[in-house]
């Protein structure tokens, strides 16, 4: 019976919630992401947009897979997040060599939206930066890449 009541507290609860690891990213990456959105409103374009126009326009033509691998995303979701930027033109995709294969590329319309919308992403970093500081932020990138790291090696 004890064993139960203390299942149920809500205290305990209260707890996980605010000591999640999982949570507390989610809140702030949510955060984070409506921050660079209202940044990057007058660009028409969303900060997850920005950050898959940026990805996409850095490659070149580039297939879909590795793409997803390195932006952490997996094949399936790439593709419904890009299908805004294709019908918007932002971007194309194609299929590759192997019929298997999507390639992805940024259109000149894409270009233009990207570089319409980098001072703005600029800005929005430098608000971020400004008030963590230098070294805080970059403390904070490499234990980012470091918790990415340990959980790809789990």
């Amino acid at each position: 019976m004890q064993n139960q009541k203390s299942q149920s507290d809500p205290d305990i609860y209260s707890r996980v919630v605010a000591l999640c690891t999982n949570a507390n990213l989610r809140k702030t990456s949510h955060t984070i992401t409506q921050l660079y959105d209202e940044f990057l409103q007058p660009s028409g374009l969303l900060g997850t947009q920005f950050r898959l126009l940026g990805a996409v326009a850095s490659k070149g033509a580039t297939a879909l897979t590795p793409l997803a691998k390195e932006l952490g995303l997996d094949p399936t979701t790439l593709a419904r997040n890009l299908k805004p930027l294709t019908r918007e033109g932002l971007v194309e995709i194609s299929i590759g060599e192997d019929r298997r294969t999507r390639m992805v590329e940024i259109t000149e319309k894409g270009q233009k939206a990207l570089l319409k919308a980098l001072p703005l992403w600029e800005e929005a970093q430098a608000w971020v930066i400004s008030r963590l500081g230098e070294d805080r932020w970059q403390a904070m990138l490499a234990d980012w890449a470091e918790l990415v790291s340990l959980v790809r090696q789990r």
